[in-house]
């Protein structure tokens, strides 16, 4: 479960940006949060980020995905690589810092992340089984030494000191432990997170990507059982979805490589028709790359972030979606979802604490806040009326 994410200086954000996903006493108990079994916080079940074209919104949402990717998977990165973290273009010499709360294995964690292109010049990670925080370990760059002095707690992270002193200035030492077989780095570094995009940017709907998706549902029967049933209700012209293996050789004289490819079954009285999903609409392929993102989510817990999630999708199918999270059926682990949207009808289905609005200043730099940190917002708000007329600001000016 993420409590709280904060990040300083990463792309368009230049001042500290913290969000929480933490509730206080006065938000509603209804199936739109949940009460976490480890700390009995209530907490969200999804935020929205909204905001106008070039707000920051996406670089919001990087942030997330870049501290999941090096965390656990910096140490695959080439030796002499940049971080790739990108700061203001009117600070480029100040380091970039992220933290983020969260709970995992019955426990709270937090985890601290200050770093240039170059190298990490902090990284921590800190428990709290009880009453307050601990240190597992703390890693920093000392420039005059030009080395790292770390501090580890090898009880709780069983990790050669000599080892760790001489991770990669361009990896994380979570990662870095996971590949000597630590056993909370590769927990920490296998946590369930999901996304709809890469550092190269969302993932579009092309042949390529509805076969990843294809022979992702091919190896996982019950996600891809529920698939087809939330396609066929969802008014998509669809009786059925097939995934047939093929085989596509990539050059001459090369071997044949298994492809999966998707089709779309159309049902006309006692006919049948079949339609590869290159053929189908834009939305239902949107459709069915989204849904290869968020089940797995809902099957096993984590978190889904979602860039620009109504793409290609009619704004009547965000809350379908989102009731997917909502449902204690559907989302038994209480997986969360953040995602980016320019479908502002959503706000008529959320709380003012599930809206965080991103907005770029005169000296372009991005802003983001919780809907519910701002003074005079209530609880019975239209909040998608009052947004869409300049009240909570993070719309255009045209």
């Amino acid at each position: 479960m993420l409590k709280s994410f904060t990040v300083e200086n990463f792309y368009s954000f230049l001042e500290p940006v913290q969000i929480p996903l933490e509730l206080n006493r006065h938000a509603p108990e209804d199936d739109l949060s949940f009460i976490s079994p480890v700390t009995n916080i209530r907490a969200s079940k999804c935020l929205a980020v909204v905001g106008a074209n070039a707000s920051g919104k996406t670089n919001f949402v990087h942030a997330l995905a870049f501290l999941n990717w090096f965390s656990a998977y910096s140490f695959q990165s080439e030796p002499d690589a940049p971080i790739p973290i990108f700061p203001h273009f009117s600070a480029k010499d100040k380091a970039t810092s992220f933290e983020v709360e969260f709970e995992y294995d019955r426990q709270t964690w937090r985890y601290c992340l200050k770093a240039s292109r170059e190298r990490v010049l902090h990284e921590s990670l800190h428990a709290k089984p009880g009453s307050r925080f601990s240190p597992v370990f703390v890693r920093d760059w000392d420039s005059g030494a030009q080395s790292y002095i770390v501090k580890l707690n090898q009880k709780k992270f069983d990790f050669l000191l000599k080892e760790a002193v001489k991770v990669r200035p361009n990896a994380s030492l979570i990662s870095a432990a996971a590949q000597y077989g630590v056993e909370l780095a590769r927990k920490l570094a296998s946590m369930n997170f999901y996304l709809n995009f890469s550092v190269r940017g969302r993932v579009n709907v092309e042949p390529a990507s509805l076969y990843r998706a294809s022979e992702f549902y091919k190896n996982n029967e019950n996600i891809r059982n529920r698939m087809t049933t939330l396609l066929t209700e969802w008014d998509l012209g669809l009786s059925d979805v097939r995934i047939e293996k093929h085989s596509f050789t990539p050059k001459p004289g090369e071997n044949a490589a298994p492809v999966y490819v998707p089709y779309g079954i159309h049902r006309l009285g006692d006919q049948e028709h079949s339609l590869r999903f290159e053929e189908e609409s834009n939305g239902t392929q949107s459709a069915f790359l989204l849904l290869s993102v968020l089940l797995p989510a809902l099957q096993n817990g984590g978190i889904a972030v979602i860039d620009e999630m109504e793409a290609n999708l009619h704004p009547h199918m965000l809350p379908a979606i989102l009731d997917l999270f909502f449902s204690p059926e559907t989302n038994p682990h209480h997986a969360q979802i953040i995602f980016t949207t320019h479908s502002l009808e959503i706000l008529n289905h959320l709380h003012k604490y599930q809206v965080v609005i991103v907005e770029k200043n005169d000296r372009c730099e991005s802003e983001a806040w919780r809907l519910d940190s701002m003074e005079g917002v209530r609880t019975d708000d239209n909040l998608y009326a009052k947004y869409m007329a300049g009240r909570y600001g993070g719309v255009p000016r045209l």
